[in-house]
């Protein structure tokens, strides 16, 4: 499945839905993807990895990236697992687990969680 990548606005926070396969011939995409946003002046990201089915070091170093470049321009940055994924572990809750760069992250079940303000993030 090639990847797909959706934007939208919550709020003021860009939603970057992702799709697919997060991999070497995928990551630049979502490295565009990223670029443009911030590029447009838009610093608050969010991620949505909840339909991301596989995933390797290409995507970790573009989540890793996209970390970075957000803390450098003032901006944050927020990721979405699918619901369960902090408890259960989806794919990339896995990979990035198993690598030790979890924790780096602000994980949320869902967009709206993501974007409302109130809601903490869930447990590494």
């Amino acid at each position: 499945m090639a990847l797909k990548v959706d934007e939208s606005e919550q709020g003021a926070w860009t939603v970057l839905r992702i799709r697919g396969e997060l991999d070497i011939a995928s990551a630049t995409a979502v490295r565009q993807s990223v670029h443009g946003a911030v590029a447009d002046g838009r610093h608050d990201l969010v991620l949505d990895l909840a339909g991301v089915f596989f995933c390797d070091s290409s995507g970790v170093n573009v989540l890793i990236a996209t970390r970075r470049l957000m803390k450098s321009c003032g901006g944050r940055l927020r990721l979405i697992l699918p619901a369960r994924g902090a408890e259960d572990g989806s794919h990339v809750n896995k990979v990035l687990g198993a690598l030790g760069v979890r924790r780096l992250f602000e994980v949320y079940p869902d967009a709206g969680a993501a974007t409302d303000g109130v809601s903490r993030p869930l447990g590494a």
